[in-house]
């Protein structure tokens, strides 16, 4: 009953027509930056340390234009309930396609990774259309159920198979042989039970997941970072893709790691307002 409910509003929402979406959202921006404060301390803290060279104004200026393209992202990704395939395609475009397809057309399962980074939510409608192979949706599922549930039927409209990340092996080794791509979404804050492996980003020890890593080379799958970023008319995005590793096999322990890692820094520094802030990305610390 719950998850109808659910359903049902976000279908209703979903009728809103984009512009009405987009004057709601600079409402919200104006609630949530001066008037509830949404976890202004989080991103505060955030933005100071990760970028100790910039000065306060810097920072203010950065978290502003956060806050006015986060609630962009909430509402444009309540659309998705009912979007239609054209929509999508004409909304995010895609920049150097032909990495993707070429490992494709060798037959390769491709390694995909993206960052909670514009409207990754996009992203996974766009891919799961891009091609007849399948895509896999590697996610960290929700404690609540009903939104867990609700939410992956909207990801999936458009043939995308949602993953849970402890199921991602035994989903490949049923498709071994075949070409398919499995997404991983990379800039998570794991659990210290899921991932042991400290690296620096963005000037501060962090925890990372080496799952993008060991499937790689668990199945000789090229890695291909899917780039998603903004473009000049609000509301419309491209992603873009670039071919990272080729043939996993010649690289060292955890190097994939902190090649993808790096490759996530260095699109964070260049447009710093429109990765995820709120989140605590830095809340696991090394155990003694």
């Amino acid at each position: 009953m719950k998850q109808k409910a659910l359903s049902a509003l976000l279908y209703l929402f979903a009728l809103l027509p984009f512009w009405f979406i987009y004057l709601l959202s600079d409402f919200l921006y104006y609630i949530l930056y001066y008037i509830i404060q949404y976890r202004k301390d989080v991103v505060f803290e955030n933005l100071r340390n990760s970028f100790p060279e910039k000065t306060e104004a810097e920072i203010v200026t950065i978290a502003k234009k956060f806050y006015r393209f986060f609630p962009d992202l909430l509402l444009e990704c309540l659309k998705f309930k009912n979007i239609s395939r054209t929509e999508v395609n004409k909304r995010i475009t895609l920049e150097d396609e032909q990495e993707l397809k070429r490992h494709l057309e060798q037959n390769k399962t491709v390694i995909a990774v993206t960052a909670h980074y514009c409207n990754w939510e996009y992203g996974i409608h766009r891919l799961g259309a891009i091609t007849e192979s399948p895509t896999l949706i590697v996610y960290k599922p929700l404690n609540n159920k009903t939104i867990d549930q609700v939410y992956n039927e909207v990801r999936s409209r458009f043939g995308a198979i949602m993953v849970p990340m402890k199921q991602i092996v035994r989903h490949l080794v049923k498709l071994r042989g075949k070409p398919s791509v499995s997404v991983f979404v990379a800039d998570q804050a794991p659990l210290h039970s899921d991932a042991d492996y400290f690296l620096e980003f963005l000037n501060q020890e962090t925890l990372v997941y080496t799952g993008v890593e060991r499937i790689s080379k668990m199945t000789n799958g090229p890695v291909v970072f899917c780039h998603i970023g903004r473009k000049e008319k609000r509301g419309y995005y491209f992603c873009k893709f670039t071919t990272l590793i080729e043939d996993p096999s010649s690289y060292s322990d955890k190097e994939i790691t902190q090649i993808h890692n790096a490759f996530t820094e260095q699109i964070i520094r260049e447009e710093p307002q429109y990765w995820l802030w709120t989140h605590r990305r830095w809340k696991r610390k090394r155990r003694k």
